[in-house]
């Protein structure tokens, strides 16, 4: 063999190996094994199994960052991220579906002092526990047929004020008498008021002239 073809065959056999070896270490490098057993464990924890955020860091200014419904996981999550709903035990059935333009009717204590953006997110919240109350409704019942001319004619939503729990709690006596849904919205405590303060209550959607017997004396927030 020429001195041409044997370095032809050590250039072939170097690359060959280069490829090889690169390859194994890159493999032990994406499994950890070439970095130190600390930060191996710490790269194990970032990829672990996500755990949900108590999200203790909760913006204090004028808009707090409220601990939104989780929609995935229902009700006991709702409970862990800091929201719970005071609801009756049992609710009479649906109203009869009428046809109806129907709305939502949020209910908010002005005794309270939350500021707006206070306000806007306990809103948000019953807002959504309101929806999601309904969206358990099986297809083709009144609940059901009521939510969905809700969402399809622009979802209207009125803001009303009242000045106390009692008058609230009665409020939602009242919404369930009538078959209406009736969510409270009892706050965390972590920004502005006290925890457990009952904050909004929502009423409806459903047919307007049944949520106006609830409501319709109210004034506008």
């Amino acid at each position: 063999m020429d001195d041409s073809a044997r370095q032809s065959a050590m250039l072939v056999g170097t690359a060959v190996t280069s490829l090889i070896t690169g390859y194994i270490l890159g493999v032990y490098a994406i499994r950890g094994y070439l970095i130190s057993p600390e930060l191996a464990e710490e790269r194990r924890r970032a990829y672990a199994d996500p755990v949900e955020s108590d999200e203790s860091d909760v913006d204090e200014g004028d808009v707090p960052l409220d601990h939104a419904p989780n929609w995935a996981n229902g009700r006991d999550a709702d409970k862990r991220q800091g929201l719970s709903f005071q609801a009756a035990q049992s609710k009479p059935a649906p109203p009869i579906d009428t046809h109806e333009e129907c709305k939502l009717v949020l209910v908010v204590r002005t005794d309270l002092g939350m500021t707006k953006g206070k306000i806007a997110a306990q809103c948000s919240h019953a807002t959504l526990a309101c929806y999601k109350s309904l969206v358990r409704a099986p297809v083709g019942s009144p609940g059901h047929s009521m939510l969905s001319r809700w969402e399809r004619h622009g979802q209207a939503k009125i803001a009303v004020q009242i000045k106390s729990q009692e008058e609230m709690l009665e409020l939602r006596r009242k919404a369930h008498s009538l078959g209406l849904t009736a969510e409270v919205i009892q706050d965390a405590g972590r920004t502005q008021i006290e925890a457990g303060s009952m904050t909004v209550l929502g009423v409806g959607p459903a047919p307007r002239s049944l949520v106006d017997q609830v409501t319709g004396h109210l004034k506008l927030l």
